[in-house]
């Protein structure tokens, strides 16, 4: 969005979803509409510039979206007086608009489009994420994702969908695509993959809202009932993820004072619950992961092994590339640096891993561990260069100066 101010980016970003929903709900056609609803956002974005904000900005955006969608579809079908008509209707209520975020979240997980566009499409439409960003978040090419994009509103189109809770049934066939797409939203936010700020709080935020609203929604389903435990749990370590001046802190040097302790209560009841209740799954082991972190008063008196056995768990559950990694980090805490890098040596085989600037990262940390600091002070550097996150590049190379 240009040189917006941030101000009105999150603005922005809050009332993206909720128009695109007003205006699927009303018209139909997904594909038209979120193209009208993009056009809406740009122009927002250069008349909110110049003249502030509107007095009812998602009233605004609703009009605009409207009008262009109406020029669209007149372009498509010539039908011009049903659809002027159609477009003078008042705009909906503002209290419909977490349903129909939520309806818009179900609909881009719908079950003929492939997993892959389930989450892209979603973290677009609902998470309102520029297609730069879901590439990073997904490890993926940015034109894998536009064309995963593009291909998804196609075959919403195709099939004919309509804007509308799905069956119970189709609801639970949906759910892991949707709280994939939770969590990427949440770590886009929690740790931004490009940029000066290291933090989206909108991101969190809105994928914490909505992931209580699944909750609510569902409240037997263990693994949304983790996944907002491991959300609550990480979020609640951000007020002491940076410095004054923006500079990233990591986990161990953390001053743990500044941790949100009403978060992690409620994260660590939530955890413990379901895992008692429910049949355990990704996001509760993850959950648990961060519990025992959390629980720790210093970072000396973390629970290494149990940490270890819960990623254990984890990859013989759902393994990946940002999981064997974390695991290797665990498995050096508990037996050295040196059998780490071992690992290590073997995961980076991993095409998602390769040149990827984490891995850069855990070889540096673990050959500082193990006292190799030239190799080390290498190894920060070059994952300096290799990450767009401002703060990050900050952090890795104060790294390398430090030792």
């Amino acid at each position: 969005m240009g040189q917006v101010s941030r101000a009105i980016e999150d603005q922005l970003r809050a009332l993206a979803p909720q128009v695109l929903g007003v205006l699927v709900r009303r018209f139909g056609g997904f594909g038209t509409c979120e193209d009208a609803v993009q056009e809406a956002l740009l122009a927002a974005s250069i008349q909110w510039a110049d003249e502030g904000l509107p007095a009812n900005p998602k009233g605004w955006l609703i009009t605009v979206a409207t009008r262009r969608r109406t020029e669209l579809w007149r372009n498509e079908t010539a039908r011009r007086r049903r659809e002027e008509t159609v477009a003078a209707e008042p705009p909906p209520e503002p209290g419909s608009s977490v349903d129909d975020t939520l309806t818009l979240l179900l609909l881009c997980c719908h079950p003929s489009l492939t997993p892959p566009s389930q989450i892209a499409l979603t973290l677009r439409a609902v998470g309102g994420l520029t297609t730069g960003e879901i590439a990073r978040a997904y490890l993926v090419p940015e034109a894998t994702i536009g064309q995963r994009i593009s291909r998804a509103k196609q075959r919403i189109k195709a099939t004919g969908t309509e804007f509308r809770m799905p069956p119970a049934d189709e609801v639970a066939e949906r759910m892991k695509q949707v709280l994939h797409v939770l969590y990427l939203i949440f770590n886009e936010g929690y740790t931004a993959s490009s940029g000066e700020d290291l933090h989206r709080v909108e991101l969190t935020a809105e994928a914490i809202r909505l992931t209580r609203q699944l909750r609510a929604r569902l409240p037997e389903d263990g693994e949304v009932a983790g996944l907002l435990a491991l959300m609550l749990l990480t979020d609640a370590r951000r007020p002491a993820r940076t410095r004054a001046d923006g500079a990233l802190v990591p986990l161990a040097e953390q001053d743990r004072r500044l941790w949100d302790g009403e978060a992690i209560v409620e994260g660590v009841e939530l955890i413990t619950r379901t895992l008692r209740d429910a049949p355990i799954g990704p996001y509760q082991l993850q959950a648990a992961i961060a519990a025992v972190h959390d629980e720790a008063p210093r970072a000396e008196d973390t629970d290494w092994p149990q940490i270890l056995g819960l990623y254990d768990l984890l990859a013989a559950l759902t393994p990946g590339p940002m999981v064997t990694l974390n695991r290797i980090v665990a498995f050096a805490m508990v037996h050295g640096p040196h059998d780490g890098l071992l690992e290590l040596s073997v995961a980076e085989a991993d095409p998602a891993l390769a040149d990827h600037h984490r891995v850069t990262a855990v070889r540096a940390h673990l050959l500082e561990l193990a006292g190799e600091h030239e190799e080390a002070r290498k190894y920060y550097r070059l994952a300096a260069r290799q990450t767009l996150s401002l703060p990050e590049q900050r952090y890795l190379e104060s790294r390398a100066e430090l030792i």
